[in-house]
């Protein structure tokens, strides 16, 4: 875990602004979860390997969040941090029963999350 948050923070010096490089994750991750959605019908077999992405950028968001020397003012951190335990339990449930109106909260609060980032919330 610490050498992905090491590398997630390398690069996003390195390439953009924090802010940037997190909406552009998130950006990909809800796009994944959208081609899933597009063809939910005929094929679901990319949903498992769409959420693990999306999982495991969120688990690098809480990490950073409720990391001591996280600069974000404490009511931001709680906001994310409870929008990563919803991320994480809808996830596991997805698992067991893949419900796509699930999936679209998922894509969702990726897509608001990321304006936001570009300050167009």
């Amino acid at each position: 875990m610490q050498n992905g948050m090491r590398a997630y923070r390398t690069v996003a010096t390195e390439i953009a602004s924090p802010r940037e490089l997190e909406a552009d994750l998130l950006l990909k991750a809800g796009a994944r979860l959208q081609a899933v959605c597009d063809n939910w019908d005929s094929n679901k077999s990319d949903l498992d390997g769409a959420l693990l992405f999306n999982r495991k950028l969120w688990t690098v968001f809480l990490s950073s969040v409720t990391s001591g020397d996280s600069p974000l003012p404490a009511e931001i951190r709680q906001n994310v941090a409870n929008l990563g335990t919803y991320i994480m339990t809808q996830t596991m449930a997805l698992s067991t029963n893949p419900r796509i109106e699930v999936v679209a909260s998922l894509i969702n609060i990726n897509r608001e999350l990321a304006a936001g980032l570009r300050g167009r919330g």
